[in-house]
C-alpha cells in the first residue's frame, strides 16, 4: 500500500474521533467549542481527501474502503453520544446507523464477487444532511436552542433519515444485478 495525503487525512479523521467525544463530554463551553471545532474539520477533511485523491490521481485500495468507514464512525459516535444526552431519540439513529451497516456490508459482498459500488450523488447528500444535523446540535449546545431551533432540529433529522433510507434503497437498487447473478449461479 502506498501511503499518501489522502489517507493519511482519512487516518486523521478516525483519530479525531476520540478527542471529539472527550471534548462533547467534558463541562463547559470550551469544551463544547472544541468538540465542534474538531467534528467540522474532521467532517471537513472527508471533502479535502477525496478531492486531493482524484485530483493527485492517488487513489488508493486502503482509501475506498477507509474513507466511507472513517465517515460512518466519526458521524456514528456523535449520534449515539447525542441519544445519551437525550438530544436525539434512539429510534432515528438506529434506522441510520442500521443503513450504515447495511450498505457497508452490500460494498464488502459487492467486492467479494469483483465488483466496486462508487458513491452516489444521493450518498453523498445523506453525508452532508448527517454531518449538518451533528453541526447544527453542536451548535446548538453551545448557543442554546429555542422553539424554532427545535423545529430545524427536527427538520435536519427527518431530512438525514429520510435520505439515509432512500439512498440505502438506491444503492441496494443499483447492486440488484449482483444479486440476480448469485441466485442464478
Amino acid at each position: 500500500m502506498r501511503w499518501n495525503i489522502p489517507n493519511s487525512l482519512t487516518v486523521a479523521r478516525v483519530a479525531a474521533v476520540p478527542l471529539f467525544l472527550v471534548f462533547l463530554f467534558l463541562p463547559g463551553t470550551v469544551f463544547k467549542i472544541l468538540a465542534l471545532v474538531i467534528f467540522a474539520l474532521a467532517a471537513l477533511t472527508d471533502a479535502v481527501d477525496g478531492y486531493l485523491a482524484r485530483s493527485l490521481r492517488e487513489v488508493t485500495t486502503f482509501g475506498k474502503l477507509a474513507d466511507p468507514i472513517a465517515d460512518k464512525i466519526l458521524v456514528a459516535a456523535a449520534l449515539v453520544s447525542f441519544v445519551e444526552f437525550g438530544e436525539l431519540r434512539a429510534l432515528p439513529v438506529i434506522v441510520i446507523l442500521g443503513r450504515e451497516f447495511l450498505v457497508t456490508g452490500l460494498r464488502i459482498f459487492a467486492l467479494a464477487e469483483g465488483v466496486t459500488i462508487a458513491a452516489s450523488g444521493l450518498g453523498k447528500l445523506k453525508t452532508i444532511s448527517h454531518v449538518g444535523l451533528v453541526l447544527f446540535i453542536l451548535a446548538t449546545r453551545y448557543f442554546g436552542i429555542g422553539a424554532w431551533g427545535e423545529v430545524a432540529k427536527q427538520a435536519f433529522l427527518y431530512l438525514a433519515v429520510g435520505l439515509a433510507v432512500i439512498s440505502g434503497g438506491e444503492y441496494f437498487w443499483r447492486a440488484r444485478d449482483l444479486f440476480r447473478a448469485r441466485v442464478s449461479s
